[in-house]
Parts: C-alpha cells; structure tokens; sequence
C-alpha cells in the first residue's frame, strides 16, 4: 500500500515525510515536556528549598524551544533537501539551541536574585531594574554568541557600538538620567519596594517598584503614582521605614485647669497602655506617656506619646485611643473645656 501511494505521489517522501515526523516528534516533546514537569513540578512543593522551584520554572520554556530544535533535526535526517538549505536549517537548529539555553539561564538568574537576593545584604535589592538588567546581560551574551556562531566577526560590531553609544546617550538623556538614577536609587537601598515614602510635594504610599524609567508609588486610596527616578532621586523624602518600621504617634489634648493633672496623666496613661496591648498594630512593650506644654485659652494642652509598628497602624490606634479616652475622662470627670473667649464689656464701655 505505501509502495503504491509513493509510485501515484512520487515527491510523497521528499515532502511529507520530513513534515509529518517533525509534528510527530514535535507533539511527543509537547507530551513529554508535560508529564515531565507535572512530576517535577509536584516533587519541587514537597521539598523544602526554593531553589529546585527556581529550576523547574525557569527550564519549561527552554523545554519547548528543545522539543521545536529535535523535531527539526530528525526532519531534516529523512528530507532531500539541497546542500545550502540544509546548512542554513542545521545552523537554525544550533540557534535554537543556543535561544533555549539562554532563555534558561536568563529565567533562572532572574528567579534566584527575586528570591535570594533579599536575604544577602550585599546584594542588590530585588526590583524590575535589577531583574531587567540581569536578564539583558544574558541575553546579549546569548546575541554575540549567535551571530559568532553564524561566522559573523563581533568585534567590529562591539568597536560600532562604542562609537555609536556617544550618540546614543546624547539622543535618550532622559532616559539614561532616569535608568541611572533607577539603579542609584536601589544600590543606595534609601528608597526600597515596600517602603511607605512621603514627598516633599505631598504624594505618599508604598513602593511598589522601581523600573528604568519609573518609580510605582501605590498610595492608601489605592491609586498610583508614577515619579520619574531623576525627580525622585533630587527630591526630599521622607521614608518612614527607616531606620525601621516603628514610629512615635502623637495625640494632642487639653484639659480644664481645674482638673487634677496628676489624676489625667494616670488616667491618660493606663488607657494608652489598653490600646498598646489589644489595638492591632500598637507596641505592647512599649510605655505609653505624655507631657504637658502649653497654657492654653481654655485648657491646659499636652501631648500622649503612643507607638505604632508601621506608619499605617497609627490611624486605627488614634480612633480607638480617643474613644476609649473619651469614655474614661466622662466616667473620671475629668473635663475637656470648648474653646471660650470672655468679652469685657466693662472695659468696651471706658475705651
């Protein structure tokens, strides 16, 4: 039977053959790449490392460029082809090659510096930028072996891209300003993702990213901010994560100047220590205290000193700081006097 189909279709073999065993071999590396990291992919959860997780991701894109080089090559192996083509299919397949190894590498490195690189302090902090860069290096590494593979001289073009890059860096200012400033702004790790910043302009909320262009600051009403790095890298900013999370929160209250200050400073404190030991976010160890400081109008002014573990844990221990001393001050009688301004009406009649 198949000697007759060859005798009707005499090119049957030269054509089909070679396309019908690349979609075969093609969809059993697409199988086998499947059951393959299924398997791997359930054995990497079981383990306590994070670093074979790392491998399975970063070699499953790889895997399918190799089952595309594979089924080429075995096509090419029953084909009849001229001498030219087959040069240029077999130098496409080193290509191919050389593309899977280096999208490997390049997922890999990036997946160890999003993971790994957060725990070592020497190491850069762990951004879109530092991946970014991370990942061009091994691209264009991967970019000169090919074009060396394919017989054309790189030294030339390294010698071009020198020359060129003055032009370059004239024609994208901005833009290399604000890539420097990016990676400025990481190395020196004053501004870091997860960071809650202030600027001097009035925009908060958290790092989200730094890119090459851009930092992403997401602020509490859940929009975002985009500052170009140059800006930020001159602006004034205050970090309130450094030199750590914790942060004084400030309460200011007055009361009568017939009240017993002794009895409000007691009463004062012990609320404050409530809130510190049940308020979510508030610093158990920590001693709540206030200090009086100004003769007021119509009160005697201080200031209750409490502690927050981060900037936003401070408006949720400020509502319930109030309520319950507001609760506590009418069960101990001690009174918050409204704003009052006497007028001497003696003293307007003799004027």
């Amino acid at each position: 039977m198949n000697k007759d189909l060859l005798l009707i279709f005499p090119g049957l073999s030269g054509m089909f053959m070679p396309l019908i065993i690349f979609l075969v071999v093609l969809s059993v590396g697409l199988i086998a790449r499947k059951i393959i990291f299924n398997r791997f992919s359930h054995w990497a959860k079981k383990t306590s490392t994070q670093l074979d997780d790392i491998i399975v991701q970063a070699a499953k894109g790889p895997f399918t460029v190799l089952s595309l080089m594979l089924a080429l090559y075995f096509a090419l192996q029953f084909s009849k082809l001229p001498e030219n083509i087959m040069l240029v299919m077999s130098k496409s397949i080193l290509i191919l090659g050389i593309i899977s190894v280096v999208l490997a590498l390049a997922n890999l490195l990036s997946g160890i510096i999003k993971i790994y690189a957060s725990r070592i302090d020497s190491a850069l902090p762990v951004t879109s930028l530092t991946q970014n860069i991370a990942r061009i290096f091994v691209f264009s590494v991967g970019g000169l072996i090919i074009l060396n593979s394919l017989g054309i001289s790189i030294t030339p073009i390294l010698a071009t891209l020198g020359v060129g890059g003055l032009a370059v860096a004239l024609a994208l200012q901005d833009t290399l300003s604000n890539l420097f400033a990016g990676f400025h702004i990481t190395v020196a790790k004053q501004i870091r993702v997860g960071d809650y910043i202030k600027l001097e302009t009035g925009e908060e909320g958290y790092v989200v990213d730094i890119n090459w262009r851009s930092t992403k600051i997401k602020m509490l009403p859940n929009n975002l901010v985009l500052i170009p790095n140059d800006k930020l890298n001159k602006a004034i900013v205050t970090n309130y994560y450094l030199p750590d999370k914790e942060m004084a929160v400030l309460v200011d209250l007055g009361v009568h100047y017939k009240s017993d200050l002794q009895k409000v400073e007691k009463v004062t404190c012990e609320v404050a220590k409530s809130v510190m030991a049940e308020v979510s976010g508030g610093v158990v160890y920590f001693e709540p205290f206030i200090r009086y400081h100004t003769f007021g109008d119509s009160c005697i002014k201080f200031t209750v000193i409490l502690r927050a573990k981060e900037f936003v844990d401070q408006y949720l221990i400020k509502h319930e700081f109030i309520k319950r001393l507001h609760k506590r001050y009418i069960q101990e009688g001690i009174n918050i006097p409204y704003p009052i301004r006497a007028i001497n009406y003696e003293q307007e009649k003799t004027a």
